[in-house]
């Protein structure tokens, strides 16, 4: 399906960009979860900024994995593909693009050599299910050190804006640090919720995009999540197959609960960690979920203070998680409260959402031993903590975030919301549909004062 997508311009491509002209280039490999578009951005990124591209999908044709028997020449290797291919492959001219390459291991190891023998050659793969490739104890082994590793998240907010109303995305590019005309607002509000009714999946925006029918919309998110399960079965231990299902299908019911944290028993009756964690590393290595840990004592690096016992667990695209808590898509795209309920939930996906699509990572939460309080978020910023509160619609009494900055006094937290734009006394108030200028806004908040 990537191959159908439209042109949804994606901000991974300065990041690919980067990446060709580097002096130190080595094969690139693109992870993500099954269908955020990885395909297809390899294919427009060869055709757009290299002089041909060539692809072979080891999953269609699964002869290709014969060129990789044997010895890992790669004088020979790129010989043989170039005559099965009928196309000539030109050192830093040609893109080579191997898709599904988790399908044959012996390939993968070859980016080794391609990287140590060849660097001349542009190499760029990927695969559905990359993710698990790199966390699997697989016979050949995996070429650490020797690749390029980047992710590709679903769109996020950002790039959604850009393929629906450019001209509005140019002039957010803009804002200086201050509120925007109630216009502007309502627009955006509109957009958002749009958004937050769709997701970030290609398909799924381009169906939108193309027809403005939930309809298909929904039939698309359906595909999707079929896709999803289907791979449960097609990739997975067969061990493994009835847990992967109870905990994927148990997300909406933990998200339900105020406490949202994860709990193993919520899956099955009398589970413990042990029981199911091999499953929920397996969602995790495809991308599937992201796994938030708790943090007590915030301290730099989160890494090192990270609870990993402790946890939530977020699907990695919020129109998927609300297709596994069965919202109607004209639930929240024909109400103006779209945060209310569960809905409200859904808030929180987002904002982790876009922080991801960002690039910031970690993301943990904060929580107080005593039970008293809570923080959504805890990212790093340069060298410091900032502690985030998501926050649904323009009600934005945050007990919890007051007592955070009471108890460690951070130069900077953010309040994501409905609310218009405001810095004031370094509580930065960004409005959810703004988080993709954060770095921008906090450049800004920067000059104004804020050490």
């Amino acid at each position: 399906m990537e191959e159908q997508m439209m042109q949804i311009e994606r901000n991974m491509v300065k990041n690919l960009l980067e990446w060709k002209i580097s002096s130190r280039r080595k094969p690139l490999l693109l992870k993500g979860v099954r269908q955020c578009g990885k395909t297809w951005i390899l294919k427009h990124f060869g055709e757009k900024y290299f002089a041909n591209m060539v692809e072979f999908n080891f999953d269609k044709d699964p002869g290709l994995t014969s060129f990789f028997s044997g010895t890992y020449d790669t004088k020979r290797i790129i010989s043989q593909l170039s005559a099965y291919s009928g196309k000539k492959i030109v050192p830093n001219e040609t893109l080579v693009l191997f898709d599904e390459i988790q399908t044959c291991p012996n390939a993968l190891y070859a980016l080794k050599y391609f990287c140590e023998d060849a660097p001349e050659y542009a190499i760029a793969a990927a695969g559905s299910l990359i993710g698990l490739a790199l966390s699997a104890k697989n016979k050949i082994g995996f070429p650490v050190g020797k690749v390029d590793i980047r992710e590709l998240t679903p769109c996020s907010f950002d790039e959604y804006l850009c393929a629906v109303d450019p001209v509005m995305h140019d002039y957010v590019k803009t804002i200086p640090l201050e509120p925007l005309a109630d216009p502007f607002c309502g627009k955006l509000s509109a957009y958002l919720s749009e958004y937050l009714t769709i997701g970030g999946m290609p398909a799924a925006i381009t169906a939108f995009l193309e027809t403005h029918d939930w309809n298909i919309v929904e039939q698309e998110l359906d595909s999707i999540l079929q896709a999803y399960e289907a791979d449960f079965s097609k990739h997975a231990e067969s061990c493994d197959v009835q847990k992967l299902m109870q905990i994927w299908h148990s997300i909406p019911a933990q998200f339900a609960r105020e406490n949202r944290r994860f709990i193993f028993g919520e899956v099955r009756h009398g589970a413990r960690a042990k029981d199911l964690e091999d499953a929920l590393q397996w969602l995790i290595s495809a991308s599937m979920v992201q796994k938030v840990c708790a943090v007590s004592s915030p301290e730099y690096p989160l890494m090192a203070v990270m609870e990993k016992n402790t946890f939530k667990l977020y699907p990695s695209d919020v129109g998927i998680l609300r297709k596994l808590a069965r919202i109607s898509a004209t639930v929240i795209a024909n109400n103006q409260d779209f945060f209310s309920g569960f809905q409200g939930r859904l808030t929180e996906n987002l904002v982790l959402e876009q922080f991801y699509a960002l690039g910031i990572n970690p993301v943990c939460y904060w929580y107080n031993r005593k039970g008293q309080a809570e923080v959504d978020f805890l990212i790093q910023l340069d060298n410091r903590i900032v502690p985030v509160e998501a926050k649904s619609g323009l009600n934005v009494k945050a007990k919890s975030l007051k007592c955070y900055r009471d108890n460690h006094h951070p130069q900077l937290a953010i309040r994501a919301s409905m609310k218009n734009l405001r810095l004031d006394d370094g509580l930065l108030n960004i409005p959810l549909y703004l988080l993709g200028e954060l770095p921008r806004l906090l450049e800004l908040a920067k000059t104004s004062g804020l050490k």
